[in-house]
């Protein structure tokens, strides 16, 4: 983008800029395109398909032919008497080519720029004169020389010799024009350098263009005939170590220099091919860069140039500028070769004056004589060293002479115009002016004291006689006062002996009623206690009367199932001993398990149906839950436009107000002011009922989101029943296996006993019976299955098994276990448990249990949803910030734990079933008693575990509630805070009115004008200190307190603005002084809960340094935005310009000229008229995730934590006893 705009303020034209980016691709494009060899013998083809890319994009940016591109790349065309001959180009060759063309398209866009760039920077053709800089090192010298030293140190020798032309031979013909006394100096001459370099056709350059146009020469020929041609030339040695080096004697030293790439570097090749390609491009800025050149006759496509002979023709350009112009030459020295201060390396410091030529410049000009002055100049600057020969008919030479006579001054020169002074005489006469100038300074300072004194004695006398009189009319006026003061006491005692009087009086009365009252209150009380007392014995006999009887009812009816029981188990005995005797052949069993397997496969087909049940009705969620998705954003598309409106016409209003105000005077802008305010109230109010509405449309919107949400969860979990019950048929198909092993080998034993003979009953009828009592219960969801246990009478679940009765009392006692379980989690999470070392033991004993009964890991499980539950329930109880701090800890705890252990890898694989084991929560539970540290985790650290997904979408739950309970605890603090707020935006009137009492007349004390910014503080003092007791992480703490300070910015700007009262000097004043508090507190807090809160503020921080501010009327646009207020827009720093008035100094708004510029501004700019305004929204936003939480919270260690003496009475939560022990 800085490209882009440099080039607009040259002049170059958007579509010149697109040609020229496509131009520097298409090079870019060249650099990538590789050659190997080709099929033929010294030829050469694109490598391969990334380098036959870059050829395609390289010749659709020139705009041609991109077969034409590769021929002129991997070709080239020899023009012959004959005809033209194509020859191939190998690698090597191809990519010189390909540089070649580079090189070539790239120097002649640089050309192009440069033109352009001068064309509109240029001078103006009329102008007669010109200021030009030449900067140039000096002579280079390295270690090894190459071509570039040999080039500058020839432009450095021609540049000397213009040097030694203008100081030394101008420096003696002024002489002569002078025609005064002097002798010829004698200086080095450096054209002999210069002729053995430039000369034609024998020198240096000439003999190297030669050596470059045969293609078979090379540095070795080309420095044998150098040696030839100037052997015996005083400037000119071979070099001692090598054959090819030569050493040059220049003005400077000598220099010697290494042949080895001189020819290279003095030839530049340009093929004709690339220049023709490029010339006949489609693109017009391209062709352009390739003007057709004049016709030549040319054997080859390569038209030979020498870079010296170019150099030589623009140095000699140089030359014949600066022999135009009044040169002046500026030595720059280098001190030291390591770039320190202050250090400086005399023998650097005196080779680089000596080679420069500064010396005999020095030399020179001691030798002559250096100062100079006309005899005007002379006369008026020395002429009050002789004043005496100064008359109205003096002659300036004559003058002259007299005064360096006078003055004992021998090493001058009087010349035609001018006087000449030997270096150190200018010096002299200096310090002899210097002296006469300091004695008349001295005069004139005894004649000002002098004067400065004597006015001083006036005007003490004027003042003692004025003080006299001031004193003794001081004295009259303080004895009549004392009078007055004396009569007005006696009225005073009048008046305040009545009011004690009626004070004492009025006291009494209202002493005597305040007895009665109390007195006819206590007996009323104690007649309404006694009767509350009465009630309260009633309902206390009623409830006790009540509980006896249940009492009595309850053992009732235990007693009644204990002898059920125990009739069922006689029946089960006798039954038991029946079937034994039949159990002799095994063959019924076998046909009872294939039905079973048959029923197994039924319910297979069915699972997988209801799978294909659940993926169609999920996709109809899906396009409905996207559907209702595009409604919710167009409302709220349709809400933010509402709001755009309502600002819009509040910024309407504004302006209208702003215009009133200056058009009118003071009084009449004040009352159309208030009707204005009062009509934007009335709109405000229509504007807020509509926005309700909109937002009543948004709240229906998410309610019907939430239900489609909940009827694709009941598929889901109705998919997951299918499951849970497809993993309990195999579980019992395995037990009826064991159980049919363990009756073969019962029939193996009463057959060797023979005790009793085979019965002939049918085995069959009993496998159906058993079949249709047990089978048909495995298809009852867990609710009827519990509620079928829990049954009073279980009559038809005796089964004819020896530990039949074991098994129809395990679901039930598995029950109870899991309402047990049900009521320990709901008490941890009703009751406030505190903490340990920091720890919240609410959060570490649910994740404990949890990790024990191996929820987790369940397929299918409701006690997520019980706890998520649970804590809603109590968040809507206690939705204050005394309670949500403990959940927030809590909560973000539980979620810290279960971020750090549970590992999501194959939660969504419902067959995986561990063999022989039960996926209940009962099951687990019971078998997690036998073995409490085996499964529990924390015997060797923490351990990752395999969560399903009830665990992962346990943890998305609860990640949404610590987002809940964040956001409550916000907006419950910006309820809070609001109208602490609304009374710290502008200074109380009592503070202005009462300013330097303490004591208000009535002898109340009056109320400090900070006391609002005490509330505001102690507020956020008691706020830090619930979160920092519930111990809620540091990381919670920052950004809550950040979005507080945000809201607190937003709620003080908004309010400035919108109220002209508040945009006041005092009331600037008092915000101040509040933000200083406010960052006070921030510096107790630390960094580490406060974080950047005080960046926050920078809205109303910068607003109000613009209104505390004086001289606001000197103070420009650019300052304002720029230094003062570079958060503000122009919008915002419009209104607080219009809405400024001083109650306090009287001082006044910017000028008249910033407002009318920042009007202008505004008017312009209507984008950002129809998009911004200048109030702040409010953030509500949630500024973390739950990676965030991760990383910014340390692990959490649950294995140490007590368990609490109020949940020692349940038997579930034995294990954490024990494993504490």
């Amino acid at each position: 983008m800085k490209a882009r705009r440099a080039m607009d303020i040259v002049g170059i034209s958007h579509e010149e800029q697109e040609a020229i980016f496509r131009t520097l691709a298409a090079i870019l494009h060249l650099g990538n395109v590789e050659f190997s060899p080709g099929r033929e013998h010294d030829s050469s083809v694109v490598k391969d398909q990334k380098s036959t890319l870059h050829m395609q994009m390289a010749a659709d940016l020139f705009r041609c032919d991109v077969n034409l591109l590769l021929a002129t790349l991997c070709t080239r065309t020899i023009q012959t008497r004959e005809g033209s001959i194509v020859k191939a180009l190998d690698c090597n060759a191809a990519v010189a080519s390909r540089d070649a063309l580079a090189k070539t398209v790239y120097a002649r866009l640089f050309d192009w720029l440069v033109d352009k760039i001068n064309i509109s920077v240029g001078q103006d053709p009329n102008s007669c004169v010109q200021i030009g800089v030449l900067d140039i090192y000096g002579f280079e010298c390295f270690k090894h020389n190459s071509f570039e030293q040999f080039c500058i140190n020839f432009a450095n020798e021609k540049l000397q010799q213009h040097f030694n032309e203008h100081v030394f031979k101008m420096e003696q013909d002024e002489y002569k024009k002078e025609e005064i006394n002097w002798s010829y100096i004698e200086f080095i001459d450096n054209q002999d350098v210069l002729d053995l370099i430039e000369k034609k056709p024998i020198g240096i350059i000439a003999l190297l263009d030669e050596a470059c146009m045969f293609p078979r020469s090379t540095h070795e020929t080309f420095s044998t005939k150098l040696f030839q041609n100037f052997r015996g030339h005083p400037r000119l040695e071979k070099a001692k170590f090598s054959e090819t080096d030569f050493t040059v004697s220049h003005y400077a030293g000598k220099v010697t220099y290494q042949t080895d790439s001189f020819l290279d570097k003095n030839r530049d090749y340009v093929v004709v091919e690339h220049c023709n390609l490029l010339a006949s491009s489609k693109c017009p800025f391209v062709a352009g860069l390739f003007p057709s050149p004049p016709e030549e006759s040319s054997r080859s496509s390569y038209k030979f140039s020498s870079v010296a002979t170019r150099f030589k023709q623009q140095l000699q350009a140089l030359m014949e500028t600066l022999n135009s112009t009044e040169p002046h030459y500026i030595r720059c020295v280098k001190p030291n070769s390591s770039n320190r201060p202050q250090k400086f390396e005399n023998l650097s410091i005196l080779h680089q004056l000596r080679c420069g030529g500064v010396l005999e410049a020095v030399r020179i000009s001691l030798a002559g004589y250096p100062t100079r002055r006309t005899y005007s100049e002379f006369v008026d600057r020395f002429g009050l060293l002789a004043p005496e020969f100064m008359d109205t008919s003096y002659d300036e030479k004559r003058l002259t002479e007299k005064i360096l006579q006078k003055l004992n001054l021998q090493n001058f020169q009087l010349g035609r115009t001018k006087v000449f002074l030997r270096a150190g005489q200018i010096g002299v006469l200096d310090s002899r002016r210097a002296e006469v100038l300091d004695m008349a300074a001295k005069r004139i300072q005894h004649r000002l004291r002098t004067f400065i004194a004597h006015r001083k004695f006036i005007s003490a006398r004027v003042a003692a006689i004025a003080l006299q009189a001031y004193c003794r009319g001081c004295l009259a006026r303080k004895m009549f006062a004392a009078r007055r003061e004396a009569a007005a006491a006696i009225c005073l005692q009048k008046y305040v002996r009545r009011w004690l009087l009626r004070h004492a009086y009025l006291k009494l009365i209202s002493a005597a009623v305040c007895i009665q009252s109390n007195i006819r209150g206590f007996s009323t009380r104690q007649k309404f206690l006694h009767g509350k007392r009465h009630r309260a014995a009633s309902v206390i006999q009623a409830h006790w009367r009540l509980c006896r009887f249940r009492s009595a009812f309850h053992n009732y009816k235990k007693s009644i199932i204990a002898l059920q029981c125990r009739w069922r188990q006689k029946l089960a005995k006798r039954e038991l001993r029946r079937l034994k005797q039949e159990a002799n052949e095994a063959g019924a069993l076998r046909l009872a398990k294939s039905k079973l397997e048959k029923q197994l496969e039924d319910l297979t087909w069915r699972l997988h149906l209801e799978k294909r049940m659940r993926v169609s009705n999920e996709d109809a969620k899906s396009v409905e839950i996207s559907k209702l998705q595009k409604a919710f954003e167009s409302l709220k598309l349709e809400l933010d436009a509402a709001k755009l409106a309502t600002i819009s016409e509040c910024n309407k209003n504004a302006v209208l107000q702003n215009q009133l105000e200056l058009s009118r005077k003071e009084k009449s802008a004040l009352e159309k002011e208030f009707t204005m305010i009062a009509e934007m109230r009335k709109e405000n109010a229509s504007l807020k009922s509509s926005l309700d509405t909109l937002e009543k449309k948004n709240s229906a919107l998410e309610l019907e989101l939430k239900k489609a949400l909940k009827d694709a969860n009941d598929t889901v979990d109705k998919l997951q029943e299918l499951e849970q019950k497809n993993s309990e048929l195999q579980n019992n198909m395995q037990s009826l296996e064991e159980k049919l092993s363990h009756l073969e080998d019962e029939n193996h034993v009463l057959r060797q006993k023979a005790l009793t003979p085979s019965p002939k009953s049918n085995r069959s009828n009993f496998l159906k019976s058993f079949s249709d009592k047990y089978g048909g219960m495995l298809n009852l969801p867990l609710n009827d299955r519990k509620q079928v246990f829990e049954s009073p009478t279980p009559s038809k679940l005796i089964v004819p098994f020896s530990h039949s009765m074991s098994e129809s009392r395990r679901p039930k006692l598995t029950a109870e276990r899991q309402q047990e379980n049900y009521e320990f989690l709901s008490r941890c999470i009703k009751e406030n448990l505190g903490f340990h070392n920091g720890k919240p033991l609410a959060a570490c004993i649910i994740y404990k249990c949890l990790h024990h009964w191996h929820s987790f890991e369940s397929e299918r499980t409701a006690i997520f949803d019980y706890i998520i539950e649970g804590i809603n329930d109590v968040l809507k109880v206690g939705a204050e910030n005394e309670t949500l701090p403990y959940w927030l800890s809590n909560t973000s705890a539980l979620l810290c734990l279960l971020q750090k252990n549970l590992r999501s890898n194959g939660f969504l694989s419902a067959g995986t079933q561990r063999s022989g084991g039960n996926t209940g929560l009962p099951g687990r539970v019971s078998y997690g008693l036998k073995s409490p540290f085996k499964y529990l985790g924390f015997e060797d650290g923490m351990s990752h575990i395999d969560a399903r997904y009830p665990a992962i979408l346990f943890k998305q739950q609860l990640t949404a509630c610590v987002e809940k309970i964040f956001g409550l605890i916000r907006d419950n603090i910006k309820k809070e805070l609001s109208p602490l707020l609304a009374l710290c935006i502008q200074v109380p009137k009592n503070a202005r009115m009462l300013a330097g009492k303490s004591r208000s007349p009535g002898g109340l004390p009056q109320q400090s004008p900070s006391s609002q910014w005490d509330s505001i503080i102690k507020f956020l003092n008691n706020l830090m200190d619930r979160l920092r007791e519930n111990h809620v992480p540091s990381f919670f703490i920052r950004k809550l307190i950040t979005q507080v300070f945000s809201f607190i910015n937003m709620s003080l700007f908004n309010s400035l603005l919108l109220r002209r009262e508040c945009c006041s000097f005092s009331n600037g004043e008092y915000v101040k002084s509040g933000l200083a508090e406010l960052e006070k507190w921030i510096g107790n807090a630390t960094e580490e809960f406060a974080g950047t809160s005080w960046h926050e503020l920078n809205y109303i921080r910068q607003a109000v340094g613009f209104l505390v501010i004086h001289q606001k009327r000197k103070k420009s646009l650019d300052e304002i935005s720029n230094d003062l207020c570079p958060v503000l827009t122009i919008r915002q720093i419009y209104r607080i310009s219009t809405m400024y008035w001083d109650d306090k100094y009287g001082t006044q708004s910017v000028s008249n000229e910033v407002v009318a510029e920042m009007r202008e501004m505004l008017n312009k700019d209507n984008q950002y008229l129809a998009s911004n305004s200048f109030l702040l929204d409010d953030d509500l936003s949630i500024p973390f995730s739950t990676e965030d939480i991760d990383i910014a919270i340390p692990a959490i260690d649950p294995s140490d934590i007590e368990l609490p003496a109020i949940l020692s009475e349940y038997s579930c939560a034995q294990f954490l006893t024990q494993n504490q022990k």
